[in-house]
């Protein structure tokens, strides 16, 4: 399998575990600020695995600036209230767009797809190692 399409997959079932475990920590977990803290690291690392997913090929860096971008955006979205007002008129909006701005979310979101670009670089230089050696042909 091409490196693209297998960095795709690796990605699409980083999402999708990604947004089980989002799922259940809203559903289960009490609200407290280490259930807010696990919900803002998912929410920053599911960006980065979705980015991922739709675009396989830039490096990992490149990646985690528009993932930043996108968590930043968003978290400052909610100064407006808007997400708030969607997220009362439509209760599933909440999930992607939260509702109330927090600061430390900023960090959180940093410090996550810092470790996702680690693990993102990792599994690139794994898949390279276990390549076999090509002889040269004469």
């Amino acid at each position: 399998m091409p490196r693209p399409a297998r960095r795709r997959l690796i990605a699409a079932l980083a999402l999708v575990a990604t947004v089980a475990t989002g799922l259940a920590v809203h559903r289960w977990a009490a609200d407290t600020a280490a259930s807010d803290i696990a919900g803002d690291a998912l929410y920053a690392l599911a960006a980065y695995a979705g980015l991922v997913m739709i675009f396989p090929r830039p490096r990992p860096w490149l990646i985690a600036v528009a993932a930043v971008a996108w968590c930043t955006a968003v978290e400052l979205l909610q100064l407006t209230g808007a997400p708030e007002r969607l997220g009362a008129a439509f209760p599933p909006a909440m999930l992607l767009l939260g509702t109330v701005f927090d600061p430390r979310d900023l960090l959180v979101y940093l410090l996550t797809i810092a470790v996702a670009v680690l693990a993102d670089t990792a599994v690139a230089a794994g898949v390279r190692r276990r390549r076999p050696l090509r002889r040269p042909t004469s």
